[in-house]
């Protein structure tokens, strides 16, 4: 009998042993995932920063898989779905694209680029009156702290692109998305329901973004 406590204590040690093995390796595959990620988006970066604009198409297509899946965690956690995620990721990549002469090439990318989508989710709470306790947002008083729309969406290609696209849809991304209206206060004064007013902003944002992979082609 006490042999076969003695094979179980062991069994279990080597499955504690097997658990810290496999977790380090999770932890070291993770680390490694992640430096390969900042160095595929910044060459992707420099390079469209230099002209390439299959580098720089090719950026915006990998970073929207990246913010697609930062936004829609943080969005599950307030009980929010995947067109409110999709509408976030289309204002980060504009954003890029209107502030990419500010990104310093000798700095790291991800971090540039998230702090855009942490400034942007914030903002996203702010607008649809939640709480940011609500969320676990890192750093966000940080982010709170450089409140600057003429720093993040203020620009002259920002003013071209909306020019691109219908007066309704500008009009409702200019209250909502600029002015930061909430849904309700823009649906009233563009004299359309509030999901009508949804509709046309995610729209809008779509549009945006498909003009600036036009440009990059």
């Amino acid at each position: 009998m006490g042999g076969g406590i003695d094979i179980a204590i062991e069994s279990a040690g080597n499955l504690v042993q097997l658990a810290c093995v496999t977790k380090q390796a999770s932890r070291a595959n993770y680390l490694m995932d992640i430096h390969a990620t900042e160095v595929e988006l910044r060459d992707l970066m420099i390079a469209g920063l230099d002209g390439n604009a299959a580098a720089y198409k090719t950026l915006l297509s990998r970073a929207s898989d990246y913010l697609r899946g930062y936004f829609r965690g943080h969005l599950a956690s307030a009980n929010r779905g995947a067109v409110e995620a999709e509408d976030l990721v289309q204002e980060v990549l504009i954003a890029i694209h209107t502030q990419r002469h500010t990104y310093d090439r000798t700095r790291l990318f991800t971090p540039w680029m998230y702090a855009i989508a942490r400034y942007k989710f914030v903002d996203y709470l702010r607008r649809t009156s939640a709480e940011a306790s609500d969320v676990p947002v890192e750093e966000a008083e940080e982010v709170l702290a450089h409140n600057d729309h003429a720093a993040v969406e203020s620009s002259l290609d920002l003013e071209s692109l909306m020019a691109g696209i219908s007066d309704q849809a500008r009009r409702a991304i200019q209250y909502v998305k600029l002015d930061g209206l909430s849904v309700r206060e823009a649906a009233q004064r563009c004299g359309v329901s509030e999901s009508a007013l949804k509709v046309t902003v995610h729209r809008g944002m779509k549009a945006l973004a498909l003009r600036i992979r036009q440009r990059s082609s």
